[in-house]
């Protein structure tokens, strides 16, 4: 399916008061006042955005004022100004430029069809189709995922699969080391619930659950 954003230049001498939706690339010379969502921003010297962003990379060479959430990078220019409300993946501030700001990291985000196969008292590994965790700012060794509720078996790492673990890293399901455990126990269906936290203690939100369908052997 072809893109279908467009880019935007705001002219120097150009006011726009509204909203922008559905951006591809930005460039502001002159002065934005609203609602922008776009794929990359770069507002130049002399150019102006107050309002609400959200984007996935944005250089400031001018001044942004209000609330922005910047999935990538936001780099800050030594001519930049940057005040009001961010959110963002990581962060480039050069020096001489004006950072007024409350920052905030994005939190991480589960992803995965969170759903697993597993034979009656058997075992099945965790793969990052059933199960992973994004964050733009944070490595898969600083992703800690924690486990609760879990029914009809537990999780365990495969170097110790009697044992039940409640917390495991984004780096332990890659390797192919995390495992659901069925207990024996009658009936098809089992869970465990997951929360994930990055390095900054920044949290996904309410526990998912992971849903495991059981078969007989």
């Amino acid at each position: 399916m072809a893109d279908k954003r467009r880019d935007a230049l705001i002219q120097g001498d150009t006011i726009i008061k509204g909203t922008i939706l559905n951006a591809g690339a930005i460039d502001v010379y002159g002065y934005v006042e609203g609602n922008i969502a776009a794929q990359n921003l770069r507002v130049h010297e002399g150019g102006r955005i107050a309002g609400k962003l959200k984007a996935d990379t944005a250089e400031v060479r001018g001044t942004l004022q209000g609330e922005a959430i910047v999935k990538r990078l936001i780099k800050i220019t030594s001519t930049g100004v940057v005040e009001g409300d961010i959110r963002y993946g990581s962060i480039s501030l050069e020096a001489g430029g004006d950072l007024s700001a409350e920052l905030r990291n994005i939190p991480p985000e589960i992803a995965g069809d969170l759903e697993l196969v597993v034979s009656r008292g058997q075992s099945v590994v965790v793969t990052v189709m059933d199960l992973m965790a994004i964050d733009p700012d944070h490595g898969a060794d600083a992703l800690t995922f924690t486990v609760t509720s879990p029914t009809g078996g537990w999780v365990a790492m495969s170097d110790a699969p009697r044992e039940a673990v409640t917390s495991f890293k984004q780096t332990d399901i890659e390797a192919g080391r995390v495992l659901f455990v069925h207990d024996g126990s009658a009936g098809n269906r089992a869970s465990f619930d997951v929360v994930v936290v990055d390095g900054a203690g920044a949290a996904s939100g309410a526990a998912q659950t992971v849903k495991v369908a059981v078969l007989a052997k």
